[in-house]
């Protein structure tokens, strides 16, 4: 049994790996062939009556760690410097407003529906408006870099608010002054810690001559957050911070304390670093869809009940992002279609209160949604003739 276990989890690894290369090739986004893959193992199961154990409490152990590695692998990918301030303020309002209007305006929808209370509505509705960088940032590989930029640091970006977003309305039980007040508190408390951990990580990686000296580092960021989460602290704008420090070295390097770090021994560490965490981040995505797409049951991906809110849902996501992204004068294709729901939504999806769940924003609705931005996606990416040149790119930035 076990190494029928092994086997099994290693042909879906390679089959992953495979739609994963070949997704530049066929413009499928890999999550869909992973929900497919994972599915269709599940029926397998059933057809040949195998025993296989509840594995719904392994979900969200996965995401939480999927999720800090792709943050961290999209953060130390960003180029950060002066020229760039624009742009970067452009997309951090592209990623955080839409997603404010979206949520409010769906959080309404539900009170009005589903009798419920509109901040009980907001703990619904967030899931919904987070643009999954677990899926986006993979897919977008083979654009233009100044498109590429712009997903990585929007998605990435859109998680980050998503879930402060998120733990704000479901921690507290009033919205006021005085939590408005704690959640300063808790932004500066992260910062401060940030800036302790970053040196000290940053100090750690210029300095452990042993030969595994990278998983430690990972561990410690993955520990950090999760003590984070403990005291309610936004975790993952340590993480991305944190990326952003030490992938932008070069921009660093003529402040003395920086030089202390010996910032050219530690870029070659650093590129080492990036490598580990690409494979790692690939390694626990790939087992968190194929996972989902394993719990996935037929009625609920069929579920007619739900598919016009998803539509609903997945047409009011285009049209705000269409009007932001004309607004902000940024490119309408393919970036508009290439805003998807995925490990993010299931997350926060999972983390709802008890007391504070409605039954229209169901697995169901969840799980159509993903299916339908992931296709609009594929279908924009499709379309995608583009042919830029870096140059032209370079110059419109």
């Amino acid at each position: 049994m076990t190494t029928t276990i092994i086997i099994s989890i290693c042909v879906l690894l390679l089959l992953a790996y495979v739609f994963d290369i070949s997704s530049s090739k066929t413009k499928i986004p890999s999550v869909i062939l992973l929900l497919t893959v994972g599915w269709l193992v599940r029926q397998g199961a059933v057809f040949f009556q195998l025993n296989v154990p509840d594995l719904s409490s392994i979900l969200p152990i996965l995401g939480t760690v999927g999720l800090i590695l792709i943050v961290l692998e999209g953060s130390l990918e960003l180029e950060l410097n002066k020229s760039k301030l624009g742009f970067i303020g452009k997309t951090v309002l592209i990623s955080f407003l839409p997603m404010l209007l979206f949520c409010f305006g769906l959080a309404a929808v539900f009170q009005y529906f589903g009798h419920i209370s509109f901040k009980d509505g907001l703990a619904n509705a967030i899931p919904f408006g987070v643009i999954s960088s677990a899926i986006a940032i993979p897919s977008v590989q083979n654009l233009i870099s100044k498109d590429k930029e712009f997903i990585t640091y929007e998605s990435s970006l859109s998680d980050i608010f998503g879930v402060i977003f998120f733990n704000f309305i479901t921690l507290n039980d009033n919205i006021g002054t005085p939590s408005v007040g704690h959640f300063i508190i808790e932004l500066l408390i992260i910062l401060l810690v940030t800036f302790v951990a970053t040196i000290g990580l940053a100090f750690l990686l210029s300095k452990i001559k042993h030969h595994v000296k990278f998983l430690p580092i990972i561990l410690i960021i993955v520990l950090i957050y999760a003590v984070s989460k403990i005291y309610h602290l936004p975790g993952l704008i340590f993480i991305l911070l944190f990326g952003l420090f030490i992938g932008n070295l070069d921009e660093l390097k003529n402040y003395k304390f920086i030089q202390k770090l010996q910032p050219e021994n530690l870029n070659k560490e650093v590129h080492k670093f990036k490598e580990l965490t690409s494979e790692t981040a690939f390694l626990i995505r790939s087992l968190f869809f194929l996972l989902f797409g394993y719990l996935i049951e037929t009625h609920e991906l069929i579920n007619q009940e739900t598919i016009i809110w998803a539509v609903a849902i997945t047409l009011s996501i285009l049209v705000l992002r269409f009007i932001f992204l004309k607004l902000f004068n940024q490119n309408i294709k393919p970036l508009l279609f290439i805003a998807p729901r995925g490990l993010i939504t299931i997350l926060l999806f999972l983390s709802i209160p008890i007391n504070q769940v409605t039954s229209l924003a169901n697995k169901s609705l969840i799980l159509q949604v993903i299916i339908l931005t992931a296709i609009l996606m594929m279908i924009g990416l499709m379309s995608n003739k583009t042919k830029t040149l870096e140059k032209t790119v370079e110059a419109d930035i």
